[in-house]
């Protein structure tokens, strides 16, 4: 071989191992049917071993909720008819830790009958590549997207959620319910120019509104009272052997700003740490 062919072929070596770095090594199939809960983010889906979630005897100052969500889940978990849910509201008032809990509630009555799949928001345009890849599963699903919010001017993500909710062909699969928490009950932001919007004004706020009433369940969260935030405090103490008392639950609360049920918790932390234990 010439000299000219043999740089030639050692420089197509190159490009070749080159373009073998660039192109990811395929992952190896995923079991869905192995794990109680999933992530998919923008690296893709993987498993999770451990279903992190509060008792829900925890979940106080909530129980109108709580008996409609773990309601809903069960049902979905034995394969009975169940809704899509919006829970909005509140921050900090156990939207996220509702679900986890209703959830592993399910698996505990009948173990791999359901698993969780939580999406990150950056994660939303593979929602299609994962009903596609669940909808051939025979396991329920309830795929969970924590705390949606659009960009002021993105009409492509709303309207694609309500494709994945309602009809189009690539609507979510009969074996998975989809579950949304949101600070706002319409998701997406309104705001007072749209009244005057020279072009279809009724048009825009209902294209935006619309969203939320794809959900079978819309389920409201309000900030707490006050002696529903010392219960919650008194029902985490209790169940880490822990002493408090009110008026410092309550200074604590006030120095975060706030009564909730994610206040209440770093409460007991605090008292976990003052006592030196360790919280599971």
């Amino acid at each position: 071989m010439s000299g000219g062919g043999a740089d030639q072929a050692v420089l197509l070596e190159r490009i070749a191992r080159a373009l073998e770095q660039l192109v990811p090594v395929p992952a190896a199939a995923l079991d869905w049917l192995a794990a109680p809960a999933y992530v998919l983010d923008r690296g893709g889906p993987r498993a999770v071993a451990r279903l992190l979630a509060p008792a829900l005897d925890l979940l106080q100052g909530i129980d109108a909720q709580k008996a409609q969500v773990v309601g809903n889940v069960a049902r979905h978990a034995r394969g009975h008819a169940a809704h899509d849910m919006l829970l909005w509201g509140s921050r900090g008032m156990g939207k996220s830790a509702l679900l986890r809990a209703a959830v592993r509630a399910a698996q505990e009555s009948d173990p791999g009958a359901i698993a969780l799949v939580q999406v990150a928001p950056d994660a939303l345009s593979g929602l299609t590549g994962l009903f596609q890849a669940l909808g051939g599963q025979p396991r329920r699903f309830l795929v969970y997207v924590d705390d949606l919010g659009f960009e002021d001017g993105d009409s492509t993500g709303p309207r694609q959620l309500r494709s994945w909710l309602e009809g189009g062909v690539e609507a979510r699969p009969a074996n998975v319910r989809l579950a949304v928490t949101a600070n706002r009950r319409a998701i997406v932001s309104r705001h007072l120019s749209e009244q005057d919007d020279p072009i279809n004004p009724r048009d825009v706020v209902d294209d935006r509104l619309a969203l939320a009433d794809r959900f079978g369940l819309s389920i409201g969260f309000h900030a707490c009272s006050q002696d529903d935030y010392l219960a919650i405090v008194g029902g985490y103490a209790a169940a880490h052997g822990l002493a408090w008392e009110a008026g410092d639950a309550l200074e604590w609360s006030k120095r975060r700003g706030g009564r909730s049920g994610r206040v209440a918790w770093q409460y007991v932390t605090e008292l976990a740490g003052r006592a030196g234990k360790a919280l599971g």
